[in-house]
């Protein structure tokens, strides 16, 4: 005889069986403009793997300190598209030559000031980055990571530009860009 409770219960793990079924997951290289709503975008071959660590350069006499951990599952919000990509983050330090912290997001967990990973090229393996810019949004643009060695990573950065008025930046606030601005800067692993 079947009662209530079983037939519950069967019900509940249906419905979850089914919602996971609906999820669709993709390879890392897949556009943007083909990932459906509520997909994961995952890295199926451990592609992102090998830019995990620690590494800096010198660049016009700053230091630069990268950290860069890997998300899964990171939400990816476009207002009407929304999925889940596993993504690399980055987190940074600049120094100057003495030694004094320019700016430092290593401990920032806050969605203000981010870099996170939105796309692998399929030509090259180049990493293409998101970067929010800092204060006011100054430096906002595009950093291109590629692997030349097991050691070292390539640097492009190309920041975009943003016109800054009181009524979007107040007055005394940073608005330098501390990330080097240049292409080719090699990072080596610590």
């Amino acid at each position: 005889m079947i009662n209530l409770k079983n037939i519950i219960l069967f019900s509940f793990i249906a419905s979850i069986i089914c919602c996971k079924a609906q999820s669709q997951v993709l390879p890392l290289i897949t556009a943007t403009s083909n990932i459906p709503n509520n997909a994961h975008v995952k890295d199926l071959n451990n592609e992102l793997t090998p830019y995990i660590g620690n590494y800096k350069a010198n660049f016009n006499g700053t230091e630069v300190t990268l950290f860069i951990t890997k998300e899964n599952d990171k939400l990816i919000d476009y207002g009407e598209q929304k999925f889940y990509r596993d993504a690399l983050v980055v987190k940074y330090i600049v120094k100057n030559s003495a030694g004094a912290i320019l700016q430092n997001t290593q401990n920032n967990n806050l969605p203000k000031i981010y870099i996170y990973s939105r796309k692998i090229r399929s030509t090259d393996s180049a990493v293409l980055f998101t970067y929010s810019g800092t204060n006011c949004r100054v430096g906002w643009g595009d950093i291109i990571l590629k692997k030349i060695s097991t050691t070292q990573l390539s640097w492009e950065y190309r920041p975009d530009d943003i016109i800054l008025d009181s009524s979007k930046c107040p007055s005394g606030t940073d608005i330098n860009i501390y990330l080097p601005e240049t292409k080719d800067l090699i990072f080596t692993k610590q």
